[in-house]
């Protein structure tokens, strides 16, 4: 059972955490390293890919996790859009995307991705989401709808989604690989000796389990999946996630 905070109820002043990390010393905030400290994205293309989200009103992971590579990415009309709000139920240790109660889902939202596509020219997009425990099916049905606007707006546009595990969710998994997407995206994030204090939301085996079941409902579909490294893993440990996650994609 995930507990979610409502900030409706809570004054400005006042901080609340989140369950998961309530009892954990804050994080001192120190100063980026030289490496991966860039300039204010300027250019032409950047700006004109800020325009196009700001107008139909769309979230991007690029901005939500604040990632460092924004300005080289949007100049080029690279843009990964994160669907179903910017507030998370989960709590992820390595994520920096907001934590708390998500607010009710934006109807108008797939149109308005499938607009911002076609607007920008893509050939490929790539559509993630916040994890939407609160939502009966975690928004799997929302996931069906932008990948049908897509294609009818931009039917040359191959589709890749980055999913959230839909944990204790049945038949959403089904829903989404119905619709067809080009490419079905689910990171394992870590290995599993790390999902208590890195991923604690999120089950192990049931992610390699999700992967495996894509294959077992459609075989042709591409699977994929990501990790991070550097987090007190082992490199036996990262060996044995590939051969978990090699051995998921072989069974159909």
């Amino acid at each position: 059972m995930v507990t979610i905070l409502d900030r409706t109820k809570l004054g400005e002043d006042k901080r609340v955490r989140h369950p998961e990390k309530a009892h954990r010393p804050d994080t001192e905030v120190m100063r980026k390293p030289e490496w991966i400290r860039v300039k204010a994205p300027v250019s032409k293309g950047y700006q004109e890919t800020r325009s196009i989200v700001k107008e139909h009103k769309l979230v991007t992971v690029c901005e939500e996790a604040g990632c460092p590579n924004i300005g080289e990415c949007w100049d080029k009309k690279h843009a990964t859009f994160m669907i179903m709000g910017e507030i998370c139920t989960r709590a992820c240790a390595f994520c920096n995307v907001a934590t708390g109660k998500p607010n009710a889902l934006d109807m108008d939202e797939p149109e308005n991705v499938a607009k911002a596509v076609k607007q920008m020219g893509l050939e490929h997009v790539v559509i993630t989401s916040v994890d939407r425990d609160d939502l009966e099916d975690g928004g799997a049905e929302h996931f069906e709808k932008v990948i049908w606007a897509i294609r009818a707006a931009s039917p040359n546009t191959t589709i890749e989604i980055l999913t959230p595990d839909f944990l204790k969710k049945p038949g959403a998994l089904e829903r989404v690989v119905a619709a067809k997407p080009d490419v079905f995206n689910h990171n394992m994030e870590t290995v599993p000796g790390n999902y208590l204090t890195v991923r604690p939301g999120a089950r192990y085996f049931h992610s390699i389990r999700l992967l495996q079941r894509v294959k077992e409902l459609d075989p042709s579909m591409f699977t994929k999946s990501g990790i991070m490294v550097g987090l007190g893993e082992e490199r036996n440990e990262v060996l044995q996630l590939m051969d978990d996650l090699r051995t998921a994609d072989a069974i159909s």
